[in-house]
């Protein structure tokens, strides 16, 4: 990426002008960017990363209080008074990081969201480094209700350093299990979120999908010169996350990062149409009672099939299970694997071009496909301990609570805590 690069991008995707005016510190290296939407506990978040180790680079933290045009009145004063008590908490002597806030109090209805927010403070984002003719920043992704453990901000920094050519990080979080500023309703709905996460990307793993990583808003980062290089960040409205880091996952330049913590908040939400907030709002409007999750025979067909996708580049002989089928089937895969074909030279080009389409998002239609036709949810806890024991050939314990701290141990060490030749260390290992 040069300077001249980014001014293009930023004269083709940029939404908004520029409402920084000063200039950046000339060793400005992160920028932490916060999107932020009728939010009362902003501080704590900003709290959290003045509390931060401070990395090599210099550091600086976007906030982009936001709302639609339509918005209530009882938001636009409580953004505003957001707004005021940012303003009088960064002006304060002693604050580690420089704290810009940018104010968009009425964006059009249409696109307002957090997708929108998100954009707005990465292309400032871009605008600073390129002020700096800076070819090697670094756009973190955080939320508002969201507080991060003292490393953050250099275990970032250190992984971007040890891998030059890394596009993107996918940051470890862990959701708050229990405590005093929520109901125990919903501390129980955030076990069964984040294990339903945690089994739905073990699930994939398992099946030998290559790109499957977690994408959370709150808990990634990205290289100023990726992001530009892939346009940028989408204005979806829920889900930008999920989009955006896929884009990143063929190229096969995206990282775990678990050697530090993020921890979302698990309260409910109505503010978008899916995600952490509506999640539990659904769950606690339902009745709170089990928590469901998509089949295990799901995976297994996936499984069956993708260790035989490799050899499609010379044959189309595999056998290909009864659900898959039927899903590529409704995709006109025969037509879509004749133009893979027709486009590489060899066998290794043929899988990538295969995982550019047969990507994230494509799996997902996949399972919801064979739920809908073959395998129906069934509880969260039985999908989760039958994963555990077809890998592990192990007993596992059946509440979700406990089956938590287990994925989580999985995730992070490669091995449950019970097998043999466990691993304490945790690995950082690309997704590739």
């Amino acid at each position: 990426m040069t300077v001249y690069s980014s001014l293009s991008y930023l004269q083709r995707h940029r939404y908004a002008e520029k409402q920084i005016q000063t200039a950046p510190a000339s060793s400005l290296g992160i920028s932490v960017v916060i999107p932020c939407f009728d939010e009362p506990d902003l501080l704590l978040t900003l709290q959290s990363l003045d509390a931060c180790q401070a990395p090599r680079a210099g550091v600086e933290i976007i906030v982009v209080i936001n709302a639609g045009s339509t918005a209530s009145g009882e938001i636009s004063s409580r953004n505003l008074r957001t707004l005021q008590e940012g303003r009088a908490w960064a002006g304060m002597p002693g604050r580690k990081f420089p704290c810009h806030f940018l104010w968009f109090p009425d964006l059009p209805p249409r696109h307002a969201g957090v997708g929108l927010a998100r954009k707005i403070g990465m292309d400032e984002a871009v605008d600073r480094f390129t002020q700096n003719g800076n070819d090697h920043g670094i756009i973190v992704c955080l939320d508002a209700d969201t507080t991060v453990a003292p490393d953050y901000l250099t275990e970032i920094e250190n992984i971007f350093a040890r891998h030059p050519r890394t596009d993107a990080v996918s940051i470890w979080f862990e959701h708050p299990l229990s405590g005093s500023q929520f109901s125990e309703d919903i501390y129980r709905g955030i076990v069964s979120y984040e294990l339903f996460l945690r089994y739905y990307n073990q699930a994939l793993l398992y099946a030998g999908f290559p790109h499957a990583v977690h994408a959370v808003g709150s808990a990634m980062a990205v290289s100023a010169r990726a992001y530009q290089q892939q346009g940028g960040m989408n204005r979806r409205k829920a889900g930008e996350d999920f989009y955006f880091l896929h884009k990143f996952l063929p190229e096969g330049r995206v990282r775990r990062l678990h050697s530090t913590k993020v921890f979302p908040s698990p309260r409910p939400s109505d503010k978008v149409p899916f995600g952490t907030g509506r999640a539990i709002r659904n769950w606690l409007d339902e009745g709170a009672g089990e928590w469901m999750a998509y089949s295990p025979l799901i995976f297994a067909e996936l499984k069956q099939w993708l260790m035989t996708a490799p050899d499609l580049y010379d044959s189309s002989d595999s056998e290909i299970p009864q659900t898959v089928a039927a899903f590529l089937q409704a995709e006109s895969f025969s037509e879509k694997l004749s133009e893979i074909r027709r486009n590489v030279k060899d066998r290794p080009a043929f899988v990538k071009r295969f995982f550019h389409w047969f990507d994230g998002l494509k799996v997902l239609q996949y399972v919801h496909f064979a739920r809908d036709h073959a395998y129906p949810d069934i509880p969260l806890s039985e999908a989760a301990v039958t994963l555990c024991e077809w890998v592990s050939g192990e007993i596992f314990p059946r509440d979700n609570l406990s089956l938590l701290h287990l994925y989580r141990q999985w995730e992070l060490h490669g091995r449950f805590p019970l097998s043999p030749g466990y691993n304490q260390s945790p690995p950082e290992n690309p997704v590739e």
